[in-house]
């Protein structure tokens, strides 16, 4: 099933977690004077309990501490146990058996079985058959065509699953379906799960799930407070509450950090981060984002010869690559990484960030194109020339039309970067006799302006060019998937259209091979870089610190990658120790891998295990340890995981 735009969108913003909050820090929760409480501060309010009615990041993070997944991810976002104990894959690869621990149960004692798993993934399937989608949709993507490419699932005993696909890829694997209890929800549909509250239960007993924690309260602009899970039979935390407070701003979420009031603060600003090093208890991270930022060009008509009336592109100029590839030469992406974003991030080149997990030889999917451009006016002045796009006698380019090309910028407000780029962008483009007209707009007003007709009969695409961002999951699929035809009107902002990249975007997901794909890949990247439907101007790093004198153990997923908050699973919470058992800080500072974590005083269950082992065959996209990664997630985005500040991951600037 196709996701609508907004969907995706809210995919993004569940994978990177970029909206900024309308609420105030809450007061100091109610805890046990033993208990040990974990405060993590963000730039967001919760949305929704519903894993799939959040759209924001923190909602993400919320229900993945109460819901596992069928599979989890370890550090270095290889496949560990979670709902399911062990897996293995047919022959043939087209289809998979999950066991069930027997003594797996819920939170509130109910044994917890296949019967659950059939339940949760049989949702997302039968949105498909009616091409709806579950809530928000970005989960049910997941198993589409696009996604792991499930066609039946089955569960012929209370300790197995078998799933069911129509290729031999290894995405089941990264699937991030939540399990739900089928004694809680198991009356209802798809459309009654997806509109249901998910409120906790005022008796404190909390949301039931098989997760490490449970949601007990929810003040809405201040706080979610959840406790440990009991029943829960995986690697255990020091932790036994956690609580995510809602900041207005940087400032004051640095503040709180500060006074020791919270004891991590996520998505911290460049000017903070710096200012935090060497702060008494407090140690910065700087992890990789699996994800970047964008100036996107709206090419409608590309590839289809369509027209809007009264809207689209307002020169023919920026359907044409050979344009678009001349402004590239009057991007200064190192200046924008060291004057916009602090000096914090790398320049920007193909769809798949260098983040993105790889293959062993290879630990990245990204592969640098063959014809770097580099900043020089001059030489993006005599590309324009050399097709055409002359000057008029008062220094005005002029289209093919003989029209003086005056361009519309428009971007959100969710993050102050995007016009502090857009005034560098506007400058040097000036120098190529090119007007630009940047307006930040907020995001509802933004996305209903981009929409073309094929995404609702309004729309009109009225706009030239814009800033903007993107967070992925594990895979490289979605990240490719944006720029396929189909997608004009569902996901796609630069509404970019070409068949031959269609076809290599097929062919990949069925490689037979990690070589195989990675090949395709290779075409891919270096199409999208010579077509340049976007100038991608950095890849971003993502910014977070933490107080050493409570908690021990803070790690990134994977060690060079996503900070302890933001990354693919629960995994980092599950890994805490008390500050005394563990006096050194294992999170990797200003990017540097971790140590390991120290033992763990909140449990005995040693850390998972991987599977079986057969999960890692060959066959389109190998689950297996990485050496980078994001997010979103967003999408995760996915997950994720998992896009925009709000409408692209929450919090538009953090996921998937």
């Amino acid at each position: 099933m196709r996701l609508s735009m907004p969907a995706r969108l809210a995919r993004f913003a569940m994978a990177t977690g970029l909206v900024l909050s309308v609420g105030a820090p809450a007061a100091a929760p109610v805890a046990a004077a033993d208990d040990k409480v974990l405060r993590i501060g963000v730039l967001q309010d919760l949305d929704s309990t519903n894993p799939y009615g959040t759209i924001l990041g923190v909602g993400y993070e919320a229900y993945q501490l109460t819901y596992e997944k069928l599979v989890g991810f370890g550090q270095n976002i290889e496949p560990i146990p979670a709902f399911a104990s062990s897996w293995s894959r047919s022959e043939d690869g087209k289809s998979w058996v999950f066991k069930i621990d027997p003594n797996k149960k819920w939170s509130d004692g109910t044994p917890a079985t296949s019967a659950d798993a059939c339940f949760s993934w049989q949702l997302d399937l039968d949105a498909q058959k009616t091409g709806d989608s579950v809530g928000a949709g970005y989960i049910d993507y997941a198993l589409g065509p696009n996604g792991s490419r499930v066609t039946k699932v089955e569960c012929p005993d209370p300790q197995t699953m078998i799933i069911y696909t129509d290729d031999a890829s290894n995405r089941v694997l990264q699937t991030y379906i939540p399990i739900l209890p089928k004694h809680i929800w198991g009356k209802m549909n798809y459309k009654q799960i997806g509109d249901d509250k998910f409120d906790p239960p005022d008796d404190g007993s909390g949301l039931v799930g098989s997760g490490p924690y449970l949601a007990v309260e929810w003040k809405t602009g201040e706080e979610i407070r959840f406790k440990r899970n009991p029943n829960y039979d995986g690697h255990k935390g020091v932790e036994d509450e956690i609580v995510f407070r809602f900041f207005k701003t940087n400032e004051s979420l640095v503040q709180a950090l500060k006074a020791a009031e919270i004891d991590y603060a996520h998505n911290i600003s460049p000017e903070q981060f710096k200012a935090l090093k060497g702060e008494p208890n407090i140690q910065v991270v700087n992890g990789v984002l699996n994800g970047w930022t964008e100036l996107g060009f709206n090419t409608y008509g590309t590839g289809t010869g369509k027209t809007i009336k009264g809207g689209g592109p307002s020169t023919k100029a920026l359907l044409d690559p050979a344009f678009r590839d001349a402004l590239g030469y009057a991007i200064d992406k190192q200046k924008l990484i060291d004057s916009v974003i602090g000096g914090l991030g790398e320049i920007g080149t193909t769809q798949i960030p260098p983040a993105m997990p790889g293959v062993p030889g290879h630990p990245t999917w990204h592969t640098e194109p063959t014809n770097i451009r580099t900043f020089n006016i001059d030489l993006a002045k005599q590309k324009l020339d050399a097709a055409n796009y002359g000057l008029d006698s008062s220094g005005r380019r002029l289209d093919h039309e003989g029209k003086p090309i005056s361009l519309s910028l428009v971007m959100p407000d969710s993050d102050a970067n995007y016009a502090k780029a857009g005034q560098f962008i506007t400058d040097w483009f000036a120098q190529l006799g090119i007007k630009v007209s940047p307006q930040v707009l907020d995001s509802d007003t933004l996305y209903a302006r981009m929409l073309p007709p094929e995404g609702g009969k309004e729309g009109k695409a009225d706009y030239d060019l814009f800033i903007w961002d993107w967070s992925w999951g594990p895979d490289p699929n979605d990240a490719l998937d944006v720029f396929r035809c189909d997608e004009v009107g569902v996901s796609s902002d630069s509404l970019y259209c070409n068949p031959d990249y269609d076809k290599l975007y097929d062919q990949q997901l069925v490689a037979q091979t990690p070589e195989e794909r990675q090949a395709i890949l290779d075409q891919m990247q270096q199409m999208f870089y010579d077509q340049a439907p976007y100038h991608i101007l950095y890849y971003n790093d993502n910014l977070d610190a933490y107080r050493t004198d409570r908690f021990g153990g803070w790690q990134n997923q994977p060690a060079n990658g996503v900070p302890f908050m933001g990354g693919f699973d629960t995994w980092g919470e599950t890994q805490l120790t008390d500050v005394v058992v563990a006096p050194s800080p294992t999170a990797a500072p200003s990017g540097q891998a971790p140590a390991s974590g120290g033992p763990s005083t909140g449990g005995s269950n040693p850390p998972a295990s991987g599977g079986t082992g057969t999960e890692t065959s060959s066959g389109g996209i190998p689950v297996l340890p990485i050496a980078v990664v994001i997010v979103v997630v967003v999408v995760v985005a996915g997950f994720l995981a998992m896009r925009r500040n709000a409408a692209r991951t929450a919090d538009d600037d953090e996921d998937e």
